[in-house]
């Protein structure tokens, strides 16, 4: 009996999952195989191609011929080479590890704990901040009250462009609308 190792097409339209199968060569692509012997899937990045090199080396030494897509992705993998007695090829590009999905959760959770976490070690601070902050008043009570004055001067210049800005706001729209008129005649 003819023994080929070929691929078994699986998966769905547009996303093809192989698994390398030994097969007799008379059976149908996705018919029954003798034994599985590896997976290809070409639409990972980079492609994930795993095989059992002994099972692969067993069936080639017994004379089971690999298809032309088998050998090339054999090739990729070193066990061509091997079977064949030649140099081994350059390693396969590897896929980062994934990140655990929990592990990256968890530590989601924490740093939104870790918000809630800092106001409360914010006011120990604060303690030590209210001692020095004690100090100073005791030392400079009527400088306290100046400020107070040049803060609200600001906050009023601060209010001053914000209506300025609302009033150019109206004036837009105007020249919008006009503009939008003149489009339509």
């Amino acid at each position: 009996m003819a023994v080929k190792i070929r691929l078994l097409r699986m998966g769905k339209i547009r996303n093809p999952q192989y698994r390398i199968v030994v097969a007799d060569s008379r059976t149908k692509r996705d018919g029954r195989a003798i034994e599985y012997v590896g997976i290809y899937q070409p639409k990972e990045e980079p492609s994930l191609i795993e095989v059992k090199s002994d099972r692969v080396q067993h069936w080639l030494s017994v004379g089971a011929q690999p298809s032309e897509a088998v050998q090339r992705i054999l090739e990729k993998t070193g066990d061509w080479q091997k079977f064949k007695g030649l140099p081994a090829p350059e390693p396969l590009k590897v896929a980062p590890a994934r990140a655990d999905r929990k592990a990256t959760y968890e530590a989601e959770a924490k740093a939104a704990a870790g918000v809630a976490d800092a106001p409360a070690a914010k006011p120990a601070k604060k303690k030590a901040a209210p001692a020095k902050a004690d100090a100073a008043k005791a030392d400079a009570a009527p400088a306290d009250a100046a400020p107070a004055k040049a803060d609200a001067a600001p906050a009023k210049a601060d209010a001053a462009p914000a209506k300025a800005d609302a009033a150019e706001a109206p004036a837009q729209t105007e020249e919008q609308a006009s503009a939008a008129s003149g489009e339509q005649a």
